[in-house]
């Protein structure tokens, strides 16, 4: 391993939750201003993944009062204070490029975490009460 591997091994986070495309995250970012440093809220969508370990880099695209506005965000840079995961999304692609072109409700993501809760729910009563008996 060269001088370069060790050097991005060391300044890697570890805090990064797993998503991918489709996913609400939650991006806390250091903000800047003059002598004062404040942390800065963004809720998103995300559109795109590339790049791998300290090159990492993720897009992500929410709607500001009726307003598209996407922010690409280096996923290990040190202005970044902590990523949160939200709710995963169901889509069917890797990058959502589609969703410049869409506005209003055809810009929404179904949550994947509301489908088939009330089946998973019965079949767990039902495998409690066959327990029980």
């Amino acid at each position: 391993m060269n001088i370069v591997d060790k050097i991005e091994q060391e300044s890697l986070k570890s805090d990064i939750p797993e998503f991918k495309a489709g996913d609400t995250l939650r991006i806390h970012q250091k903000i800047k201003e003059g002598d004062k440093q404040r942390i800065q809220i963004f809720e998103g969508v995300v559109i795109a993944k590339r790049g791998s370990n300290i090159r990492f880099s993720f897009t992500v695209r929410k709607n500001s009062y009726g307003v598209g506005v996407e922010k690409t965000f280096l996923a290990h840079s040190p202005l970044i204070e902590k990523i949160e995961f939200v709710y995963s999304g169901k889509v069917r692609r890797a990058k959502l490029y589609y969703l410049r072109d869409k506005t209003g409700k055809d810009a929404k993501i179904e949550r994947r975490d509301l489908f088939n809760t009330k089946g998973k729910a019965d079949k767990a009563k039902k495998a409690d009460a066959a327990a029980q008996i």
